[in-house]
């Protein structure tokens, strides 16, 4: 299915974005610290023209499913929310926006962590910055994703996924501090090679604890008076606050530490057992993890060819990232997800692309 599939006629633009997952830096981005994500292979495409028939018309290729609206209607499908935000943002910098027929068509995986809001947002203002000629910068489209994702999806987000949608690529780190948005591209620890397996269970990100962790940080952020938990370096100072709070800010601080850690030029071992150290903190602190990602993590561990392994993305499900040898990836995504399914059932490899399970 294309664009001319269902309106009829080329598009006038066509922009896309990259899902990214996140190696180090998980819930972090809301406490203003610091994250290194990567940009994944998979992207989402978005193709437009403007329209005369008064409305905006958004056809969403994989779920199958059109949205039709007005520029003061916010969509009664949810994923047409990401995109009316979007609209809006460009609409609030004085820029006037068209009624658009707007096809959307990803192989970002939804529901898994590997932000697939993020790249459809960033895709989608890359568009209209395009169709429209705006002045507006790759961090600016960044800025204006996470205020569309706040403001129109009602996701209370950090600004991580979308400044790795917008900024990073899939060959090296982004090392970003969320707080000043000060970044650079970091190599891969040497000799080694990503591996993103799906768990099998979809989560919900707007629907699951991720607003609740993000209250319970800046509950602790002002018991501790400062203005957020990236102004807290000892993990001692956390100690005396009531849990969960306490839990919850030691992750933030230990895991703001590992991420520092990492991009001070550590070898692939050592990387890895930052990233095994990340998931007992997120299992365990941070309580977002759940058994089948556990169990997944924990068979990630234990092959010869992995350094670490973590859960990615917001947790209660979606996927795990594995640092591995350099060529051994799709040879054990194969390998663990055999084991994983034997129980589970609902296991694949996502990344590398070309592994099959």
């Amino acid at each position: 299915m294309t664009f001319k599939d269902i309106f009829g006629s080329e598009p006038t633009v066509v922009a896309s974005a990259p899902g990214r997952v996140n190696l180090l830096g998980e819930h972090t981005d809301y406490n203003d610290g610091y994250v290194l994500p990567t940009a994944i292979p998979q992207k989402t495409t978005v193709s437009l023209r403007p329209n005369r028939g008064g409305e905006f018309v958004v056809h969403a290729a994989d779920l199958a499913s059109e949205s039709r609206f007005q520029r003061d209607t916010l969509p009664g499908d949810h994923f047409a929310s990401y995109v009316y935000g979007c609209i809006r943002g460009v609409m609030a910098t004085g820029a006037e926006v068209p009624h658009l027929d707007v096809f959307v068509h990803s192989d970002v995986p939804m529901g898994v962590g590997l932000s697939s809001s993020a790249a459809l947002e960033v895709a989608m203002l890359r568009a209209l910055r395009e169709l429209l000629s705006l002045d507006i910068d790759d961090v600016h489209i960044a800025q204006m994703a996470q205020r569309a994702e706040i403001d129109y999806a009602k996701v209370n987000c950090g600004i991580m996924d979308q400044m790795a949608s917008s900024l990073a690529d899939d060959t090296r780190m982004l090392f970003l501090d969320t707080r000043t948005l000060e970044r650079r591209l970091v190599p891969m620890p040497e000799g080694t090679e990503l591996l993103v397996v799906d768990s099998g269970l979809s989560r919900s990100l707007a629907g699951s604890a991720y607003n609740e962790r993000r209250a319970e940080c800046e509950a602790a952020a002002r018991a501790l008076g400062v203005p957020a938990l990236r102004d807290v370096t000892e993990v001692a100072a956390v100690e005396s606050l009531p849990e969960p709070q306490r839990r919850r800010a030691r992750h933030v601080v230990t895991e703001n530490a590992r991420v520092l850690r990492a991009v001070d030029g550590v070898d692939a071992a050592e990387f890895g057992q930052l990233m095994n150290a990340s998931h007992a903190s997120l299992r365990d602190d941070y309580e977002v993890s759940v058994p089948e990602l556990d169990r997944l993590v924990d068979l990630l561990q234990q092959h010869p060819f992995v350094h670490g392994a973590r859960l990615t993305g917001a947790g209660f499900g979606g996927a795990c990232v594995a640092l591995c040898r350099a060529g051994e990836a799709a040879r054990v995504g194969r390998k663990v997800v055999g084991q994983y399914n034997a129980a589970h059932r609902h296991g694949r490899v996502l990344v590398p692309q070309e592994a099959k399970a």
